[in-house]
């Protein structure tokens, strides 16, 4: 199996990978860290685990040269994946923010949500943007929601979770410019520069996770 010739790809296949891993390590922290079960941590680890797995499958999407059937079942198995852990993500917001009762309430309406998403991409090449657009309304929620929280002191850790939305928002604005480009030791364009914001996001989400 052989890499692709773009170097542009092969560095967004590697930073695919610095995603994958940080996510998975941000699951093994915050699992080590949970004494008992809890369904808020679970929330979190599975929306963590979706992004480790379509940032795994992404990386083999951007660095490998594949038959164009392979290639069409990973990027549906990367939205499948990010259209989830966005969903997932939400509701673990609404969960601290208004509780298990409500995020309960929300949990079928977020799976629903992550699926017409999905379905909304299938319709025509090029609509990822529509994740784009549920992402960035996903982190303003969160955004919004863990500042009120930090101000009012009902949750220890908020200001960082606040941060995370913020620098996450920041690389869901770099990821729709498509000539950004810039060259760092290796060159990077928009993907592979918004999968390494990603990353400082997700650390700071799992510090401010850690403190709650």
């Amino acid at each position: 199996m052989k890499l692709i010739e773009s170097r542009t790809e092969r560095t967004t296949a590697a930073t695919d990978v610095i995603l994958s891993a940080a996510a998975t390590g941000a699951i093994i922290y915050l699992q080590l860290l949970t004494r008992s079960s809890s369904w808020r941590i679970s929330l979190w680890s599975w929306s963590f685990g979706l992004i480790a797995l379509s940032a795994a499958f992404g990386a083999a999407y951007h660095g490998l040269m594949l038959p164009e059937v392979t290639r069409k079942a990973l990027w549906q198995a990367v939205t499948v994946c990010v259209g989830m852990a966005i969903s997932l993500f939400l509701v673990a917001v609404v969960h601290d923010a208004a509780g298990s009762d409500a995020a309960g309430r929300a949990f079928p309406i977020m799976l629903a949500a992550g699926l017409l998403i999905f379905g909304v991409s299938r319709m025509r090449p090029g609509l990822f943007i529509v994740f784009i657009l549920y992402e960035a309304l996903a982190l303003l929620i969160a955004f919004g929601a863990y500042l009120w929280l930090a101000a009012s002191g009902t949750l220890s850790g908020a200001a960082w979770m606040a941060a995370g939305a913020a620098i996450s928002l920041i690389a869901a604005a770099i990821q729709p410019l498509k000539r950004l480009r810039v060259a760092w030791v290796w060159e990077f364009d928009r993907n592979g520069i918004f999968h390494l914001v990603q990353v400082l996001g997700l650390v700071l989400l799992c510090v401010g996770l850690s403190r709650t």
